[in-house]
């Protein structure tokens, strides 16, 4: 390779590495909007002691062996399934963003399920999760999960004691079923201070592009805070078991917890560099009798920028 080719191939990966870092400071742009009226507020908020610098680079090098772990799960037929819990405005979704940024979505998605239906409410509890699981090869992020029975629905009084004890009894089980049938189960929970999620929930209040994350349910988990608390205590202690443990992701500095969170992810499976035939870019071909028309102005988009 001359000078000349290496210059160019530093150049063009110079602007890989700038599209790279603003898709992520697109998806970051919410941790540094302040509205007005939380000023005051935010200057005396910790701010994260990680440099931004480090914190790209990290979250790079990490999501780049995000990519080699999800080739390794498709190669080796490998399920997984990894549960994302905690408190409201803790950073889950941001942590789900990062994780899923550059993977494959045909192998690795997001279930987010809205409020059960008044059918599913006659279910067997489990039953709306069970579509969802993966199958070899695949990796299912879930964003809250069948643990809303031992959260939201037990705290707002949406299950009874009884569903309640028999979701505590029921899901070991069910969880063991899960990892006997071959999927690897992962659970995080994202944990914030009371002063943290404060602050969050009025950025919320305050900021219209945020104000869609903001949900009467998520009002009351301030007023209810201590039930919340005894709630997660309860569960961490009746469903933390052996083949499924909790981890508990330490979550008021968000950068940090999202690389915590994929270190530790990445963790969780020994991985290896999957193999790949060298792929080589064909010759377009020519067609001399083809001439390729000139389409009317009306269907392009108009260029404002």
């Amino acid at each position: 390779m001359t000078e000349h080719d290496k210059t160019e191939t530093r150049s063009w990966l110079d602007i890989e590495l700038e599209d790279d870092m603003d898709e992520e400071l697109e998806q970051a742009v919410d941790d540094v909007r302040i509205p007005p009226d939380l000023r005051a507020l935010m200057e005396r908020h910790q701010k994260s002691t990680l440099d931004r610098h480090t914190y790209f680079r990290e979250l790079l090098r990490l999501q780049s062996e995000l990519v080699k772990l999800q080739d390794w799960v498709r190669f080796k037929g490998l399920k997984m399934v990894i549960l994302f819990e905690g408190r409201d405005s803790a950073g889950k979704g941001g942590a789900i963003k990062r994780i899923t940024q550059r993977v494959n979505p045909r192998s690795c998605r997001v279930v987010a399920l809205p409020a059960p239906s008044d059918r599913e409410k006659t279910q067997w509890y489990f039953q709306r999760y069970v579509p969802h699981l993966p199958a070899a090869g695949e990796i299912v992020l879930f964003d809250r999960s069948w643990y809303n029975r031992a959260g939201v629905e037990r705290v707002m009084g949406f299950a009874t004691d009884t569903e309640v004890e028999d979701f505590f009894r029921d899901v070991p089980e069910f969880e063991r079923m899960l990892v006997r049938s071959g999927i690897i189960l992962v659970k995080y929970w994202f944990s914030i201070t009371d002063e943290e999620q404060q602050l969050r929930f009025l950025m919320r209040i305050h900021d219209p592009i945020k104000q869609w994350k903001l949900s009467p349910m998520d009002l009351q988990s301030r007023v209810r805070w201590e039930q919340y608390t005894m709630a997660k205590e309860d569960m961490f202690a009746r469903t933390s078991i052996p083949e499924a443990p909790w981890h508990i992701v330490e979550g008021n500095d968000k950068k940090r917890a999202r690389l915590n969170l994929i270190s530790h992810l990445l963790s969780v499976v020994p991985y290896e560099e999957v193999p790949h035939e060298p792929v080589t870019l064909p010759d377009r071909v020519f067609n001399p009798n083809y001439e390729r028309h000139t389409l009317p102005a009306e269907l392009y988009v108009p260029e404002r920028y």
